[in-house]
């Protein structure tokens, strides 16, 4: 009975001591981003400056539907969204199975320059290309010196070749970061797989779709999701390049959002409403997507 008393003691004792370890970042979580989560929530349903904030209930939310900003917005990150993301995971898979080829010699080195895009500074980077696409920049004097142009094209002016230019910005970025989740989940799969498939006579491509894409379902499946999080959360990009025109033809969510709380007349309620629609928009496409892969878990 006292060794078992003990060691219940000791139990209770090592379960203290884990909680007063872990206490710390729970009550650091909680303040720095539940509560900030639930303050937003309630913020929504106010509407006014400063902090003669008034309860006007769901008119924030009915005030979307109307809000042609809001739509602009909204229509400009879906491009983004549609047209980047699948973009970039495609990219990203491939060039791991490439980086992830027994032949290929400086490994390092290549996986190092696909990766650091990632690692760089957003607004640095963000500047940079400004530069290049630029009406005079490096982009339309290399083209031009090549002849595939005989005119310079204004990327940052005109709104489809702005909204290129931001996609190719993000694509630019973020494919090293996919595609080092891809290229460590292409380690972990056994070879004899593949020696058994190519015994069997299947080809590169067939192995491609047949194994590669299969076992790495969970991989694609997270990599889409966060994402889409981040493609819906743009904003670096779209401020340092286009600063959200021409016309608004480049206008992210979160730039809309900044606009509302520090550039326009101030309305924290409504700018805390449009926030909450990215959460709800994210909750759908995630859903879609758990869906589209079969993972109903």
């Amino acid at each position: 009975m006292e060794a078992t008393k003990k060691g219940m003691g000791s139990q209770a004792k090592a379960n203290l001591t884990g909680w007063a370890f872990i206490s710390v970042a729970c009550i650091m979580i909680v303040i720095f981003y539940f509560y900030p989560m639930i303050q937003a929530f309630i913020l929504s349903f106010k509407s006014g400056n400063g902090m003669n904030l008034e309860f006007v209930g769901f008119d924030n939310y009915i005030r979307l539907f109307s809000d042609t900003t809001f739509k602009a917005a909204l229509f400009n990150t879906m491009i983004y969204l549609i047209i980047q993301v699948p973009v970039m995971i495609l990219f990203a898979l491939f060039i791991s199975v490439l980086l992830n080829s027994s032949t290929l010699k400086f490994k390092g080195f290549f996986r190092t320059a696909m990766f650091l895009p990632a690692v760089t500074s957003l607004v640095a980077y963000s500047i940079i290309f400004k530069y290049l696409f630029a009406t005079d920049g490096l982009i339309n004097k290399m083209l031009m010196k090549v002849h595939v142009l005989n005119a310079p094209i204004e990327w940052i002016t005109d709104p489809f070749w702005a909204k290129v230019t931001i996609i190719i910005a993000i694509t630019w970025r973020w494919t090293g970061y996919n595609m080092i989740f891809y290229l460590s989940s292409l380690q972990n799969i056994d070879n004899s797989i593949y020696e058994a498939a190519r015994i069997d006579g299947a080809s590169a491509t067939r192995q491609f779709f047949g194994i590669t894409i299969p076992l790495l379902k969970p991989i694609i499946l997270f990599t889409s999701i966060t994402s889409t999080i981040g493609t819906l959360q743009l904003f670096d990009e779209v401020v340092n390049i286009t600063k959200g025109g021409p016309g608004n033809s480049t206008l992210s969510i979160s730039q809309y959002i900044y606009n509302l709380s520090f550039k326009y007349s101030s309305d924290f309620g409504y700018a805390a409403t449009v926030s909450y629609s990215i959460v709800i928009i994210i909750i759908i496409l995630a859903i879609l997507q758990f869906k589209l892969a079969g993972d109903d878990k």
